[in-house]
């Protein structure tokens, strides 16, 4: 149950206990001057629950505005909170009329007041304010689109929960009035109609969800997400914790423990559920195969559900495969198709989807890859068969990726019955969206990295149709850590520090340069080499991939002459960047080769280091127009490009979704053209420059040309 309907179950038992106890109301709207039709009923409500008994004896103050302690001590008393046995809010301009409320509606989570030790008590409320107070207080969610041109960010939550809970309409078609003064009589009707809201909640169920994607082996903000995790848990108790994938590949804590110092850390946190992402399946060419996978799922403290994915072809699993059944007591470590759980009374489905694409982006090896739709249909068939009309996919597909594979927003719309998509692999911060109208699908999706906890809350009717949502992305930076987790994160930590110093068996005998001036104006053999491990990844994956893409300011740092340590290397690329691969015709890529050189000779974090081509450019012309020549490797040297031939490019995954203003590649990826294999920009280098043998002496060679003055 969430934070806000707990509050809502307690308080309208509490509430109409005390309706039903209290006298008959000695006064009524109409003994009021200035009450008018409009507001009668609701002022006739704050009477009848002894909330006010208005601002004279002939005056309720309809138009006149409302004090925020004023309006505090009204929504305690309709709420039904217990004013007296509740810690003092610790706010100092707070009279004692009105502190009981103050406290018990901070105690509440509905307001924290302005400071810490002020509450405001004689401010004017503003209606955005109330919004606020209001939604939070009767536990409101919503999921109309606004329109209102005045409401900001802070605001736009408790907004749409009102409209569409018919609490208000605003004050105009296109204006709410978030900072104007709110009226009593406003703030009168707010309250009645929130209040019978409450009645209305007969029969409907709320599901809350905190959900991860793609953490990738971060681990190091490991004790801010307990932190993020016991604030939520302590409102929303029932909540589920699941994990749509790719918690393997991409930090020196995998590479080192291979995910189980990540498993320590889910198993104490108490995950309900996991699917695989592609990268999961990184390991099957290995000497060990999937062992490291086998590992990770055998000894997780929660069942993993994969629909459409047969481990058949591989032993290692055949103790913990389950092919495709649903589990209605799944166990701890085993593999499912989907699970049952019971939250709060009701049953809960939850199966798995992983992208079809992972054979061409990993090493799955023996196992299989179905289609995702038709077992998507199956598992819902199935749990509709079992009464169960409550259903959560766990997927690892993609937001909106490549429709020729597969992605949740095609998921959503080709298979009815799906209530929510817990989605992975585009590394999208995705706060709640929805798909359909009638019987609505929400998707969310929490970033990368573990840089957020993504939380969800979810209302259905009594037919299992989803009528209102709420969510969030918590930022874990900046969170207090939890000390026990900081304390089990630091041996973990400690090892990984000391294995950055390890050479990576490979010596350079010059400088690789990698100064901000240099590597942002112009060619380095820094960067080549990157462009070049970064094409020559790409091809292992998609062989038509024709030129590879780096830019300048992911390039952080030189590294000296002699043997390279992988420390080296994660100072030259610390932000773990991931390999993305793009369609594009060659009308695009002059496009973004003339963003690169648009500053030139100005130095640019855009500035592009290329490999698989080569580029003339003249700086002393008007920027869009500096491309003089582009020219594509091929089998049988360089040709030109044609700019409405397409080619597969490769390049990192900031640049591709828009990065340093590349809004060429932002339309791709936007239009689907991009495939997402995903590996990072460290481990690809590395590995580039493993194969290159045991010593490296790289130079420039005349990718890049500026023709200035020549």
């Amino acid at each position: 149950m969430g934070k806000t309907n707990k509050i809502v179950a307690s308080l309208a038992a509490t509430t109409a206990m005390a309706a039903a106890i209290a006298p008959a109301a000695t006064a009524d709207a109409k003994d009021f001057s200035d009450v008018s039709d409009r507001y009668v009923d609701a002022v006739n409500f704050l009477l009848e629950q002894e909330a006010t008994n208005g601002y004279s004896e002939t005056q309720f103050g309809t138009q006149m505005s409302i004090k925020r302690l004023d309006a505090a001590i009204l929504l305690a008393n309709v709420l039904g909170l217990d004013t007296e046995e509740v810690d003092e809010s610790g706010f100092t301009d707070v009279p004692e009329r009105g502190q009981g409320a103050v406290s018990a509606l901070k105690a509440a989570g509905i307001t924290n007041g302005k400071s810490e030790t002020s509450f405001g008590s004689q401010d004017e409320i503003t209606r955005g304010e109330l919004a606020i107070w209001i939604q939070k207080g009767f536990g409101l969610k919503g999921v109309e689109q606004l329109p209102f041109t005045d409401v900001t960010d802070r605001y736009e939550d408790a907004v749409e929960a009102l409209l569409s809970n018919d609490v208000t309409s605003g004050m105009t078609e296109d204006e709410f009035g978030t900072y104007a003064t709110a009226k009593r009589g406003d703030y009168a009707i707010f309250l009645k109609k929130a209040y019978d809201m409450m009645d209305e909640q007969e029969g409907k169920f709320e599901l809350s969800v905190m959900h991860t994607n793609d953490t990738h082996g971060h681990i190091e903000n490991i004790a801010q997400k307990k932190t993020a995790i016991d604030d939520y848990r302590q409102y929303h108790p029932e909540a589920l914790l699941v994990d749509a994938g790719d918690v393997f590949s991409g930090t020196l804590y995998f590479q080192e423990f291979l995910g189980q110092a990540d498993l320590e850390f889910m198993n104490k946190l108490g995950y309900d559920a996991m699917t695989f992402g592609n990268h999961e399946f990184d390991l099957g060419k290995s000497e060990n195969g999937h062992q490291a996978l086998a590992d990770f799922v055998n000894n997780a403290d929660f069942p993993f559900v994969a629909a459409n994915v047969d481990f058949s072809g591989d032993s290692l699993f055949d103790e913990m495969n389950n092919g495709d059944e649903i589990a209605s007591t799944p166990e701890d470590g085993e593999i499912y198709g989907g699970i049952v759980t019971e939250v709060d009374g009701e049953k809960v489905g939850i199966f798995g989807l992983t992208t079809v694409e992972t054979p061409d982006i990993s090493s799955p090896v023996d196992i299989a890859f179905e289609d995702y739709i038709a077992e998507a249909k199956k598992m819902v068939q199935s749990f509709e068969d079992q009464g169960i009309d409550k259903v959560v996919a766990l997927t690892h597909l993609g937001y909106n990726d490549n429709v020729d594979y597969d992605n949740d927003v095609a998921l959503a719309e080709n298979v009815e019955g799906i209530d929510v998509i817990v989605g992975g692999h585009s590394h999208t911060e995705l706060a709640p969206r929805v798909v359909g109208d009638e019987e609505p699908t929400v998707l969310v999706q929490t970033g990368e990295y573990s840089d957020n906890l993504g939380t969800l809350e979810v209302e259905f009717d009594e037919n299992g149709v989803v009528t209102s949502y709420a969510g969030e992305l918590v930022e874990l930076d900046g969170l207090e850590e939890d000390a026990w987790f900081a304390s089990k994160l630091a041996p973990y930590t400690k090892q990984v520090e000391s294995i950055k110093n390890e050479e990576i068996g490979v010596s350079s005998d010059v400088v690789l340069n990698g100064v901000r001036e240099d590597v942002r104006t112009g060619e380095t053999n820094l960067g080549n080499l990157i462009a070049d491990g970064m094409l020559a990844k790409a091809q292992s994956i998609n062989p038509d991939t024709a030129i590879a893409l780096t830019n300048g300011g992911g390039i952080r740092a030189s590294i000296d002459e002699g043997p390279v340590t992988l420390g080296e290397v994660l100072t030259v690329m610390p932000f773990g960047n991931a390999l993305g691969i793009m369609n594009l015709t060659g009308a695009e890529i002059e496009e973004a080769l003339e963003h690169s050189v648009e500053m030139a000779p100005e130095a640019s974090g855009a500035f592009l280091h290329v490999a698989g081509m080569k580029f003339e450019y003249d700086s002393s012309q008007p920027a869009g127009e500096r491309i003089v020549n582009v020219q594509v490797e091929t089998e049988d040297g360089y040709t030109p490009l044609e700019a409405d031939m397409n080619y597969d490019v490769a390049s990192n995954l900031f640049t591709i979704q828009g990065g340093d203003g590349y809004t060429t590649f932002e339309k791709a990826y936007e239009e689907n053209r991009v495939s997402e294999p995903g590996f990072m920009d460290y481990e690809i280098f590395v590995e580039y420059l493993k194969s290159q043998g045991d010593t490296i002496s790289p130079e420039t060679e005349g990718r890049i040309t500026d023709v200035a003055g020549e």
